[in-house]
């Protein structure tokens, strides 16, 4: 699971996934603003097929949440 978002986050901020570790912070680390946000969460449900609503999403920190949430509510 984690492969696959670094691979989404790494696309949408234009990174290399090395770049992105689990505790990676969206934000200080990545530089990633509300739309890159957005963006991610768009792209995790369209290409991972989950719903994460926004209320969900605007409480993520670390690429871990993100992960987290996902093996959480399969």
């Amino acid at each position: 699971m984690f492969e696959q978002v670094q691979e989404i986050i790494a696309e949408v901020l234009g990174t290399d996934k090395e770049n992105i570790k689990l505790e990676s912070n969206l934000t200080d680390d990545l530089n990633a603003d509300s739309l890159d946000a957005l963006d991610i969460a768009t792209q995790i449900e369209d290409k991972l097929s989950a719903k994460i609503p926004d209320e969900e999403f605007t409480k993520f920190q670390t690429v871990k949440d993100i992960v987290d949430y996902l093996e959480n509510n399969k």
